[in-house]
Formats: C-alpha cells, structure tokens, sequence
C-alpha cells in the first residue's frame, strides 16, 4: 500500500517564534487515533531546527535543497546542512521556484539527485499553467517534466506532487475527479506503482475528505491552509471515505 503523505509549505511564512506557537497549538489538534499517514511541515530555513525537536510527532522538510554539498553558491542550501538538522525531505521543482526564480528540468533534475545522494526524500512538483490547460497541453507538459526530471532518480525514494499552477493560491481548486486522472496519467509515465503521489492546489479542510477518496491521490502537498494550526489539522485529521 502507497504511503499516505499530508505536507504543509509554509513558503516564506513564519518566524521561530511564530513556528513555535504553531506547532505548540497544533499537536493537541491532531487526532491521536489516526495511522497510515505521514504529516511533513516544509519550513523556512530559519525554523528547520525547532520543527526537528518534533519529529516524533512528524517530519521535516525543506523548501529547496542545492546539488552541491558545498560550494560558492551565495543564498543556497546543501543536503548536509539539511539532515545535520534531522530534515527528512526536499521540495524540488515547485512552480514558484521554476517561475520566479528559473529554475529548469535540467536543475530541478540535479536538486533530485543530490537530495536522494544524500538521504533525504525529495518531493518533486510538476504542473501545467492555466494557457497549457486551455491548449490541451497538460499531459505533454508534465512528460516532458517527468522525462527529464527524473533521469538516474531512484523512484523508490521519490514523493511526486501534482500542483495544477493556476489552482495555487487562487481559492481555485483542480476538480477532484480530473487531479485524480492526471495522478493516474503520471502513475503510467514513471511506471512504478509505489510513488506516493499528491495533489497540491488551494487544499482545505472543506475538500480534503474528497481528495482523499481518489483511487491515486496519495496526499496532498498544502499551502495557505497550512499555516494555521486549525485548518492543517483538519486536514490532517482528513475522514477516510468510500471510494469515489
């Protein structure tokens, strides 16, 4: 059975102060019944330390990782920083990384890489914007992101998350029957039935029971909703449904 993964992307929210207080509010929320599922908190590099002290209660992950394991490469992070700090996973190739900030296949491929050399669990984005959607191009788009991201990655060591770019931070969410399908469509291109896959778009505790009855929804990768202790234990604590 696929690994159910519930990660919060706090992007670049939350002080160590304000990253205490969350989790000090948020632990008792969690429904100590639940099992089958992993809660990762993706953090600023500031508050990767603090989050650590928790990771019996869940675990930790970073928002970027470098290729190098060091170097002079002013503003980045190297994998040994990341699990000296008991961090256990990586994104990589998040949409506002690859728009803000250029990042291409070819580097996303190297972060992959690197993070897997050195134990950590990357969690890799992959996406179409909203004029690739329109022009029938969703598919095309992520097999060519697949294609060349995944070169020499070990897929057994792998979380993917779906992140339909324009259901991200608009309130617009990809319908849960269509994230379902292109879950499965990604499932069929890297041929291992094992990767937990997840969706990531404007996911709250209103949407997620029915996300999570998806055939090939693994989880799901949360950003604003997981900024509040209230809304990402709802989610956390998500109801398992019947099959949709």
């Amino acid at each position: 059975m696929r690994q159910k993964i519930l990660a919060g992307n706090w992007k670049m929210y939350k002080t160590r102060r304000e990253a205490r207080a969350f989790i000090d509010a948020f632990l008792p929320l969690i429904d100590p019944t639940l099992s089958g599922r992993t809660i990762v908190l993706c953090a600023p590099f500031t508050c990767l330390d603090i989050l650590s002290e928790y990771t019996d209660s869940f675990a930790v992950g970073a928002q970027n990782v470098h290729w190098g394991k060091c170097g002079a490469f002013t503003g980045e992070i190297a994998p040994p920083m990341l699990t000296e700090l008991g961090v256990q996973y990586a994104i990589v190739g998040h949409s506002e990384r690859r728009e803000y900030f250029n990042e291409t296949d070819y580097s996303v491929n190297m972060r992959l890489r690197a993070a897997q050399e050195h134990g950590l669990i990357p969690i890799l984005c992959v996406g179409e914007s909203e004029q690739e959607r329109a022009e029938g191009r969703t598919e095309s788009k992520i097999a060519i992101q697949l294609e060349a991201g995944l070169q020499c990655v070990e897929l057994d060591r792998l979380v993917i998350a779906y992140e339909p770019i324009w259901a991200i931070g608009t309130g617009l969410t990809c319908e849960s029957s269509e994230a379902n399908r292109i879950i499965g469509f990604i499932r069929s291109r890297i041929g291992n039935s094992q990767v937990p896959i997840l969706y990531g778009g404007s996911v709250k505790p209103s949407n997620i029971d029915e996300i999570m009855a998806r055939p090939e929804i693994d989880g799901a990768l949360v950003g604003g909703a997981s900024l509040e202790p209230e809304s990402f234990a709802g989610i956390v604590n998500y109801q398992v449904a019947a099959r949709l």
